[in-house]
């Protein structure tokens, strides 16, 4: 169903909202988790205990970001290969429960080890909450319903700036560590009510538990929308070697110049986001903001990403992802340059503003767009791998700011870098191709993913 007609969409709108809610209180943790580093940063720069220099700052900043990098390679494959329910949960329990223990940790080395290892959780819950976002939502209403489970993860980010706020003050950073780790009592609910994939499913040859759901869900007149495997021994050999078929597609012939693009636009995009999340506050502390005014800088840059997801989401839908995609990483790109001149603090709020649009939020609307551009069977790894690369460039952000802030150059220079990597991200996106409808062959059913992808 999930390139089906609007008219003939048939899930009901409680079964998507079911969805939503559950990934959305997913990606609300993992927002809290990421962004709690760089609402203590200047806290941790001050704890005499560990002493840490600025580079080794950007260094803690970035042991989340390599788990990450591996967990959305590995657990957005397995969750193509074994279940996007199963490895949400999964993920949920390895990066709140190191939390716990990076609140604990009595050296720097071990805060490192738990933040790696939660970093693996913190990977696998993308994709997979992408996928099933895309799978259960209607096709004119993709972008949108992403943009509104991924809000989570900026009003995660903005909790953390809240915590930081209010707890730091009176409890110290560990408290607002520990905080994290508190979203490890919502997951029975999830486990209730969150419903498997059907189109995961299907691609298994498991019908009739995918007919049993979606009798369950209400869903009317359900029709497969994977080819079922076909009969015979011929289908034994196409049940032992979809793992190899999962990763392969996306370098195939006719996606491969597609995910290269996708690559370097996600990569540049995870670039701005962690970079900034990461130093923003102590940028504008060593710009001449106190630390609570640095502070409201990064509350200002998540919250107005997380509401401009929706409205980038909903354009998106309307006008085209591509189209949306380039417009507002150079809009953000602006905003990021013009912080550098000296702007009065309601002047530069709103070009925070803009800044966290134009990298979160359209990094947000990108994600959905690889998701919804790959074939079903393999959305969950070609969401997964995409982002696992672009990892790469997560973990680059926070070194970037801590070589810059050890190299002595003036803060003016973040600006200008993450300006033009912005831009960069733009002519990256302008780059990919719209897709192409897969060929039928004769006797053999096409997959309508394949057959009808969406060409925003």
């Amino acid at each position: 169903m999930a390139n089906a007609p609007v008219n003939d969409w048939n899930v009901p709108k409680k079964t998507t909202g079911l969805v939503l809610f559950c990934c959305w209180i997913a990606i609300l943790a993992e927002g809290y988790d990421v962004g709690v580093l760089g609402a203590i940063l200047p806290a941790l720069a001050e704890y005499k205990e560990w002493n840490l220099s600025p580079l080794a700052l950007g260094g803690l900043g970035s042991y989340a970001l390599i788990g990450m990098l591996i967990g959305a390679l590995f657990i957005g494959t397995l969750s193509d290969l074994v279940g996007r329910k199963k490895m949400l949960l999964a993920s949920m329990v390895i990066f709140t429960l190191t939390q716990a223990g990076a609140a604990w940790a009595p050296t720097p080395e071990l805060f490192g080890l738990f933040r790696l290892i939660g970093g693996l959780g913190m990977g696998g819950v993308i994709p997979v909450a992408a996928a099933l976002t895309i799978e259960y939502s209607a096709p004119n209403k993709r972008s949108y319903n992403y943009g509104l489970m991924y809000s989570g993860y900026s009003l995660g980010i903005v909790a953390a700036a809240l915590a930081a706020l209010f707890v730091l003050p009176v409890g110290g950073w560990r408290a607002v560590i520990a905080i994290g780790a508190a979203p490890v009592v919502l997951l029975p609910i999830i486990w209730k009510f969150l419903p498997e994939s059907l189109e995961f499913l299907e691609s298994k040859g498991r019908k009739s538990e995918a007919k049993a759901l979606a009798a369950k869900l209400n869903i009317t007149n359900y029709t497969p929308v994977v080819a079922a495997a076909p009969a015979g021994p011929a289908s034994q050999g196409s049940q032992a070697d979809p793992w190899w078929k999962t990763i392969t597609t996306m370098f195939s012939r006719k996606y491969l110049r597609s995910t290269v693009f996708f690559w370097i636009s996600l990569f540049c995009g995870l670039v701005l986001v962690y970079g900034l999340n990461t130093w923003l506050p102590s940028i504008m502390k060593k710009a001449g903001y106190d630390l609570g005014s640095s502070l409201t800088f990064l509350l200002v840059f998540s919250l107005a990403s997380a509401i401009g997801g929706l409205l980038l989401g909903r354009a998106a839908d309307k006008y085209g992802k591509k189209l949306i995609l380039v417009v507002f990483y150079i809009l953000g790109g602006l905003g990021i340059m013009l912080l550098v001149f000296p702007n009065t603090m309601v002047v530069n709020l709103l070009f925070v503003a803009f800044a966290g649009v134009g990298s979160i939020s359209t990094s947000l609307v990108l994600t959905g767009y690889i998701a919804d551009y790959y074939p079903a069977k393999v959305r969950g790894t070609a969401t997964g791998w995409a982002l696992s690369f672009a990892r790469l460039g997560a973990i680059s952000g926070p070194l970037i700011g801590g070589w810059i802030a050890g190299s002595k150059l003036p803060f003016e220079a973040n600006f200008a870098i993450f300006a033009g990597i912005a831009v960069l991200a733009a002519g990256a996106v302008a780059l990919i191709p719209k897709p192409q409808p897969e060929a039928p062959v004769a006797g053999v059913e096409v997959d309508p993913d394949d057959a009808a992808v969406s060409a925003r």
